[in-house]
């Protein structure tokens, strides 16, 4: 089994508002990953006194935990649960019910001999590539179908936010759990998952370098520092030619990769 994770800041004068991990068991049969992407909120008051960086390790760390511990809950079940243990160490000293409180986007894999499950909410990216080298992409699109002209102003973006109608992140209610694309593959069909945030996924869906299989092919090839460091190359090359519409120069980038070990334990097959 290989697995690698890279996750960088945008700049550093801000601290990487992203969080991911992964966790084995013992037994060596299965495992779990997280990826999450804090929002950064627009300058003003968010109704929280820790911030986001604290808000997405609390909350990954929980949903890490429940994954690997709880393997009979359902991943947006354990979403859930974690959205509200956070939600309950904080709720004393911070006004949860603020629109901008801290959230974060998701990604959530787990998988054992049987299956790989899935969850993604909001916009980061999950790869599934089968045996063969074809690689699905799982999506959570429904940011896409909002006007960029909407998403350039703080009050109709508030306004949308984990709102029916608009998109949803995990922030204070259990609720949105639900909203989260989830499914489940058999464990044959998968040989390596990639989960991306929108900093890393840049990549492909907004510099269009490659496809989503190409991409994958690029971690398989120089792993998650690798492709972050191509991403950056190519938002500086792209600033020194005027840029293009997109809210920041640099994001925070995260990529984990994974080469799952078949359950047969014969050597995965490559591309």
């Amino acid at each position: 089994m290989r697995f690698e994770l890279a996750t960088v800041p945008g700049t550093a004068e801000r601290p990487n508002e992203d969080w991911a991990s992964l966790a084995l068991p013992a037994s060596g049969q299965g495992g779990s990953l997280v990826v999450l992407d804090g929002v950064t909120p627009p300058r003003g008051d968010d109704g929280c006194v820790h911030g986001v960086p604290w808000f997405t390790s609390h909350l990954g760390g929980t949903l890490l935990h429940l994954s690997g511990s709880h393997r009979d809950m359902p991943l947006a079940e354990a979403l859930a649960l974690s959205i509200r243990r956070t939600a309950d160490t904080h709720r004393g000293s911070c006004d949860l019910s603020h629109v901008r409180t801290p959230q974060a986007t998701v990604v959530a894999v787990r998988w054992d001999g049987d299956s790989v499950e899935h969850l993604v909410l909001s916009d980061a990216t999950l790869l599934l590539e089968a045996p063969n080298g074809v690689v699905r992409a799982v999506l959570d699109d429904r940011l896409d179908h909002i006007p960029k002209e909407v998403l350039r102003s703080v009050t109709a973006t508030d306004a949308l936010r984990n709102r029916d109608g608009g998109f949803f992140t995990a922030a204070a209610d259990p609720e949105v759990a639900a909203r989260a694309v989830t499914g489940t593959t058999p464990r044959a069909d998968v040989r390596a998952v990639a989960a991306l945030s929108d900093g890393a996924s840049r990549w492909t869906d907004l510099f269009a370098e490659g496809s989503w299989a190409d991409l994958m092919g690029l971690l398989r090839a120089e792993g998650p520092h690798g492709l972050v460091g191509r991403v950056r190359a190519r938002e500086a090359a792209d600033t020194r030619r005027g840029g293009r519409a997109r809210g920041k120069t640099h994001d925070d980038a995260t990529a984990v990769y994974a080469e799952l070990q078949p359950p047969s334990g014969r050597p995965l097959p490559r591309a």
